[in-house]
């Protein structure tokens, strides 16, 4: 009779959290880390980390540097300047000039509803 190898099916050791990355060791001082861990308190998350919410927050960081700090493209400047020249037509003549460029330059920005949502960019008003 052979003797046959039995494998344990259950595997020893740690589980498998974030999957294969590269480990990156960070030393922060004691007000950023009071920053991240105020951060972290105010979302509606139970099992948020430190190591998670760093994760979040250079993802949002590295998305909102490329998108709020980037300048206006060519497609969203031509897209303002043919927007503008079409309210240039439907303005008010009995307005005043500071009115009408008052008007202009509110419905250019959109409205402060959508302004605020937006994460990636401070809001300026």
């Amino acid at each position: 009779m052979k003797n046959h190898i039995v494998v344990n099916a259950n595997k020893r050791g740690r589980p498998v959290t974030t999957g294969t990355g590269t480990v990156i060791g960070v030393r922060m001082l004691d007000e950023l880390l009071a920053s991240i861990d105020a951060w972290i308190a105010a979302q509606n998350e139970r099992d948020l980390s430190r190591p998670k919410a760093i994760r979040h927050l250079v993802e949002l960081g590295l998305t909102g540097a490329t998108a709020g700090r980037a300048k206006k493209s060519a497609k969203s400047s031509k897209s303002t300047e043919l927007a503008g020249n079409q309210l240039d037509k439907m303005t008010d003549v009995s307005a005043s000039p500071e009115e009408q460029a008052t008007r202009k330059r509110r419905l250019l920005k959109g409205p402060s509803e959508f302004r605020d949502v937006r994460v990636d960019r401070k809001s300026k008003r």
